[in-house]
């Protein structure tokens, strides 16, 4: 097949070594020579010298080639290769017949077009180096051997950082040195693997300079394992029509502070994820200190600001604040982020400020219920006859997270006569005056019918609680869902409230007083505070989860933040966007 000419002004503009080898080496077969119209006049004293273009100059210089646009020589080897090589003169002009002789003698001696010479001759040929020197390829294939090697090795060690990272195991112990008793989970894995792996267990015993165990290179892992989610999760927030923000403050177990940020959207086929960005120690605790980094945060991974269309965060003033608050700053440089509070966490206030309505009900979670909880957890010998005696152990309460306190409520109900024994064993054994005391007042708790109202009745309000609390901590939920759940609850607390009556009556029945008419009164009173703390529950779910209400896909296209999405999204879209709006869950 005739190949295809090609003129030295296309040379000119070809990127040959972005091309291909076999369009380079098709490339090299066809120098332009075509019979140019170049004629040279010189004039002299006595007569005029005529010279013209022969086209045996071709044979006789196998490198030159000629432009017909421009009717001058150029140097087909710098033409290709001159560029690459850093010389880009040789091919910019071209010469005329003018002291042609001498110029090409010049030119042939040029250490570019030297280099370019050897390029164009070694095109398509076999590398010299590997045919000749075997020391050149042993090397070559000794380095891919080790490289090989070194990525098997580092992906072992990378595998138990994820290990570790996936059951949340801390990666370093308090000594890590060779002789250590106890290295840390990292290296204990690291030693297990070693075992059942012969390259990793030769690496690491004859490693000298890259072992791949310091807790530096640990850190530099981490740090390129974040780096790689995090880039994953740019691509799919770029993606995503709209993008949620969700922040919260915790504790670790050295009492430093950290921010977690959080990212909620909705993938290209609907589901909605939350993604972790990361934690950080703020510089302050001011609203205007988490804010700038929560706003450094949205800068890296949202590009327009109006896909920020929601934030969510706890109910404190730092963070609620409409004025000076977190969500007013964001909301100054995210015109459409909305602030919603997080329903979980106004669920436990909710029934923190229904358990403050009555005394007796602070006095029975604030020191009956924690005092039992403690005396029982605090002791390794009380631990000891409450397993032989209940084989239950009491869990732990929390100040904020009521559903810790309702598994405390629920084991000392299902348990309360097993605990009775318990107490009554570790009265007469126990050889400490204060575990005696605290023992005793235990037993006549449980035995007051006060106490055992009070238990009665929070253990059966604190499972619908629970239950409600569990959908709100879901990650896939929406507007409805919520809605049906919260009816539901809202149900079950209107058959307990009229079940109080009933729990009144049999818990009278089992403690009898000897003042009967007194004790009748007492059990009035504290059914009608019963009933009192049922209606502000049932009052705070209606007030504060109102929004279930509005949340609706015409309200959305309603409302002014969202009628710029009027045209551009369909109905059904934005009703899916719902999953996601309101921002449900806790984070810690």
């Amino acid at each position: 097949m005739a190949l295809c000419k090609i003129n030295v002004s296309e040379l000119k503009q070809l990127h040959f070594s972005t091309l291909c080898l076999e369009r380079k080496i098709e490339l090299k077969l066809l120098r332009p020579t075509p019979l140019l119209n170049l004629i040279q006049v010189t004039k002299c004293k006595t007569r005029d010298f005529k010279r013209e273009f022969k086209p045996d100059l071709y044979e006789k210089c196998s490198w030159i080639c000629g432009c017909e646009s421009t009717n001058r020589l150029f140097c087909f080897p710098c033409l290709l290769f001159a560029k690459q090589n850093g010389d880009s003169s040789s091919v910019s002009y071209g010469v005329d017949l003018s002291h042609l002789t001498q110029k090409i003698k010049k030119h042939e001696c040029s250490q570019s077009h030297l280099n370019s010479i050897l390029e164009f001759n070694l095109l398509g040929k076999v590398d010299i180096r590997q045919q000749l020197d075997i020391a050149f390829r042993s090397n070559v294939k000794r380095h891919n051997e080790k490289v090989t090697k070194n990525r098997y090795v580092l992906t072992k060690i990378i595998d138990c950082i994820l290990f570790c990272g996936a059951f949340e195991l801390a990666l370093r112990g308090h000594d890590e040195r060779e002789d250590s008793l106890n290295t840390g989970v990292f290296r204990g894995l690291i030693n297990f693997s070693a075992e059942l792996d012969s390259s990793l267990k030769d690496h690491l015993t004859s490693a000298t300079v890259f072992k791949g165990t310091s807790k530096e290179i640990q850190n530099d892992l981490l740090d390129y394992m974040l780096t790689v989610c995090q880039n994953h999760i740019k691509n799919e927030i770029s993606k995503a029509s709209f993008v949620s923000v969700i922040a919260d403050e915790t504790t670790d177990v050295s009492s430093i502070s950290q921010l977690v940020v959080v990212f909620r959207y909705v993938l290209s086929n609907g589901q909605p994820v939350e993604r972790f960005w990361g934690f950080t120690n703020p510089p302050g605790h001011d609203a205007k200190s988490i804010a700038e980094f929560i706003q450094a945060s949205l800068e890296t991974v949202v590009a327009k600001p109006e896909k920020l269309i929601s934030q969510s965060y706890d109910g404190t003033n730092v963070t609620s604040g409409q004025h000076a608050g977190v969500q007013a700053f964001i909301q100054c440089a995210y015109k459409n982020a909305q602030y919603v509070h997080c329903y979980a966490h106004q669920l436990n206030l909710i029934v923190g400020q229904a358990t403050s309505q009555n005394q007796q009900v602070r006095v029975f979670f604030f020191q009956p219920v924690s005092d039992i909880s403690n005396f029982f957890n605090k002791s390794p010998q009380r631990i000891a006859v409450l397993d032989e005696t209940v084989r239950k152990r009491i869990p732990h309460g929390s100040a904020t997270r009521w559903n810790f306190k309702s598994r405390t409520i629920n084991t000392m109900y299902e348990y309360k006569e097993q605990l009775i024994e318990c107490v009554g064993k570790i009265e007469p054994t126990s050889k400490q005056a204060v575990a005696i005391n605290q023992a005793g007042a235990i037993r006549r708790m449980l035995e007051d019918s006060k106490f055992v109202f009070w238990l009665t009745v929070f253990h059966n309000i604190m499972p619908h609680v629970d239950v409600l609390y569990n959908q709100l901590q879901k990650t896939r939920t929406d507007a409805a869902l919520i809605r049906k759940q919260v009816n539901i609850f809202q149900q079950s607390l209107e058959k307990e409230r009229k079940r109080m009556d009933t729990v009144t009556k049999d818990i009278s029945a089992s403690y009898e007083t000897s003042r009967k008419r007194k004790g009748e009164n007492i059990h009035i009173n504290i059914t009608v505070a019963a009933r009192e703390i049922c209606d502000v529950i049932s009052n705070q779910i209606k007030e504060r989860f109102c929004f279930i209400s509005h949340y609706s896909a015409f309200s959305l296209l309603e409302a002014p933040k969202f009628q710029e999405y009027e045209k551009s999204f369909q109905l059904r879209f934005l009703t899916k966007q719902l999953m996601f709006i309101p921002c449900y869950r806790r984070i810690v």
